[in-house]
């Protein structure tokens, strides 16, 4: 039994709170959503630079946001692109400001808990939402990254053609992209990897955060079969994208080295190990 590392992700060392942003993005916040009374940060998630919930007399924002010149700011973009194509998986875009140097979203605010994969319940509530998912219209208009291009280069030759297909995929199956709301339905944010490709494909990526949540292969498998997608796969797809996703994590984890990405990259390679060996 191979054995995983399954610490809880972190948010970035380089998160800011609503008090650190310039005064002249605050305001422009305040102009767009109203006199910010209350700011809560959200410790969850790696590459935004600033992620939290604030209270005006409209109502709850979440907000998340990143330098203008930061390598990183095209997630913002496709985030907003995307917000009308994921309804009602996804929260309604409000707005999306650039104000002294910040590139920022605001989007509703879901009232709920981060998806807890070692709990049955919402294992079974993520498998409804990513069906649901698999059944929306990917856009072709909006520009995204392809399974072929992005997997391709880890897989042997003559298997990258395995990978292609038209579906929308959220492929980020961290567990605070997994909103459990009041009513035990699944919501999914954060979108920026979105991938076109084949559906089966997001089921195989939910796998490896289920064996860093501390589930083992079989048990894994079992839940994304919960998924209709998932049984469109033939096994020798399944084996070659499994060595692919493992690649792609060990790329990962060599380029961010940390804690949670050696503890997917070894997830990765233990469901890659499970395949190869049926």
């Amino acid at each position: 039994m191979c054995r995983v590392n399954v610490d809880r992700v972190q948010s970035s060392a380089l998160r800011r709170t609503w008090q650190q942003l310039p005064e002249a993005t605050r305001a422009a916040v305040e102009a767009v959503a109203g006199r910010v009374l209350r700011a809560e940060p959200v410790d969850a998630g790696f590459s935004s630079h600033l992620a939290t919930v604030i209270d005006t007399v409209a109502g709850r924002t979440f907000v998340k946001g990143i330098p203008v010149d930061d390598r990183e700011v095209w997630t913002q973009r496709r985030e907003a692109a995307l917000g009308p194509h994921v309804r009602p998986l996804g929260p309604a875009l409000r707005w999306q400001i650039a104000a002294d140097g910040w590139d920022l979203l605001g989007f509703d605010y879901i009232a709920g808990d981060f998806a807890d994969y070692r709990i049955d319940a919402d294992l079974a509530a993520t498998a409804v939402a990513m069906a649901s998912l698999a059944r929306l219209r990917c856009p072709p208009e909006i520009e995204l990254n392809d399974a072929v291009r992005r997997w391709g280069r880890y897989a042997a030759p003559g298997e990258q053609d395995m990978f292609s297909g038209t579906s929308l995929l959220h492929t980020d199956w961290n567990y605070s992209n997994v909103i459990i709301t009041d009513t035990g339905a699944a919501q999914l944010v954060d979108w920026p990897w979105a991938t076109r490709g084949a559906a089966w494909i997001d089921p195989a990526c939910w796998i490896v955060w289920l064996i860093f949540a501390g589930r083992n292969p079989t048990e894994a498998e079992h839940w994304a079969a919960r998924v209709p997608a998932w049984h469109t796969a033939s096994g020798s797809r399944l084996r070659a994208f499994s060595a692919a996703l493992a690649g792609e994590w060990a790329d990962t984890a060599h380029r961010r080295p940390n804690v949670w990405t050696h503890g997917l990259r070894d997830a990765a390679r233990c469901w890659a190990q499970h395949r190869r060996g049926l």
